[in-house]
């Protein structure tokens, strides 16, 4: 078969053939393929300007000494924000509304951590109201774009970014807070092993002048057709989610039937029947189209390399063989240094990264998927990577609220 189809590419008349149909079918291929250019790049257009109509806030959280909840109070949170709604074709089309997205934002600035929420400002009202009602001794403050301030100078500083993807398919689950039995209040444990930990003990071991930026794109993840510029409908994640559980019945198991005998689940191992009940639970969750970004930067000074790993170690609590991961993908790194002689290229590619973040850019333009494929995690696993943690977090540059507020004694002299 493989000998056919080179013989035919080598054949000169293939490509005579090719051309000369091509070119007597010009009136039917051409018009498809010229609306086609023309329907994406008004849409694009379209997009650029509906989004950058829309007022966008950046909400920085402030936390109590003590929280008492479990991440599954994140979740809750979430899943108000689960929004797969674009609107109606002439929305979409004559409009350009897209799907909206959040950024969810853990940052170190000179060692101080910080919790931001990037959106959509007509969402703040009911982001306040959901974080209150979850964590009332919280303080929330819309504040200034700590990102837009910053001016990347490649004599002065020096920056390293990363594009993150999943070790393996969307439906298995990275290792959540259920995983480590964080789904009970804080009360009603005697030890906490909290996966964010590691994350901000290393943002709060950064000295002044360093800064490490972790920010988790989202957006909700539907079955798309016509209103995202697709004839033919793609279907939702969870589709793949049942193929691999078949997989791993029909083609992993260790132990196999007889030759007449069907793969049931009796025939796995426990590790195997675990793996599939956590899809399982994954499935039934609300799932975000998600891109998580990590920038570092300081002045060259004081840039330390070593800082790079402990970014993407931090991420390791999320991890499992069994399971599902988070790796880095595309980087700032350049591989070789015979592939960028001048240093231009690998400067292009941190103001790249930079420009992307500040603009919280992905999902659309003017960086649509460029260096990286959104993938799938439910509100589970954004809240595993993303919650507010209590006193389990020794770290003293976490920056919470000074002191408890209480009402005033009623005995009070007026």
């Amino acid at each position: 078969m493989i000998e056919d189809i080179n013989s035919l590419l080598h054949n000169s008349n293939f490509y005579l053939d090719t051309f000369h149909y091509l070119w007597i079918s010009w009136p039917v291929w051409l018009p498809i393929l010229l609306l086609a250019i023309g329907i994406n790049s008004w849409l694009a257009y379209k997009q650029r300007e509906w989004i950058k109509a829309q007022d966008k806030i950046l909400l920085e959280i402030k936390l109590p000494k003590e929280i008492l909840k479990s991440p599954q109070a994140m979740e809750l949170v979430l899943e108000a924000l689960w929004e797969p709604s674009s609107g109606n074709l002439g929305d979409a089309y004559g409009k350009g509304r897209v799907r909206e997205w959040f950024s969810f934002e853990l940052v170190s600035l000179g060692g101080e951590v910080k919790f931001f929420i990037w959106a959509f400002k007509k969402w703040q009202k009911n982001m306040e109201a959901r974080i209150y009602a979850q964590y009332p001794g919280v303080e929330i403050f819309e504040v200034e774009d700590y990102a837009r301030d910053i001016v990347f100078d490649p004599e002065k500083y020096n920056l390293w970014g990363a594009f993150t993807q999943l070790t393996k398919a969307d439906s298995y689950p990275i290792k959540t807070y259920v995983d480590y039995d964080l789904e009970k209040g804080v009360e009603e444990q005697e030890e906490i092993v909290d996966p964010i930990v590691p994350l901000i003990e290393f943002l709060g071991s950064l000295k002044e002048g360093e800064q490490a930026w972790i920010q988790i794109l989202a957006r909700a993840n539907r079955k798309e057709g016509l209103l995202d510029k697709r004839i033919i409908v793609r279907p939702d994640w969870k589709g793949g989610g049942k193929d691999e559980i078949k997989k791993i019945i029909d083609k992993d198991a260790y132990v196999k039937p007889g030759a007449d005998k069907p793969q049931t689940l009796q025939h796995l191992t426990t590790t195997q029947g675990d793996t599939i009940k956590s899809i399982e639970r994954n499935l039934g969750k609300p799932g975000f189209e998600a891109m998580i970004r990590a920038v570092y930067f300081a002045p060259k000074d004081i840039y330390d390399a070593g800082r790079i790993g402990g970014t993407l170690g931090s991420f390791r609590a999320f991890s499992s063989q069994n399971l599902n991961g988070i790796k880095p993908g595309w980087t700032t790194n350049i591989d070789y240094s015979w592939m960028d002689f001048t240093g231009k290229e690998k400067i292009k590619k941190q103001k790249f990264i930079l420009d992307a973040y500040k603009r919280r850019s992905f999902f659309y333009g003017p960086y649509r998927f460029m260096n990286g494929k959104p993938y799938i995690l439910t509100t589970e696993e954004v809240a595993t990577i993303y919650h507010f943690p209590g006193s389990v977090s020794t770290t003293p540059n976490l920056n919470r609220v000074p002191s408890k507020k209480a009402e005033a004694p009623s005995n009070l002299p007026l």
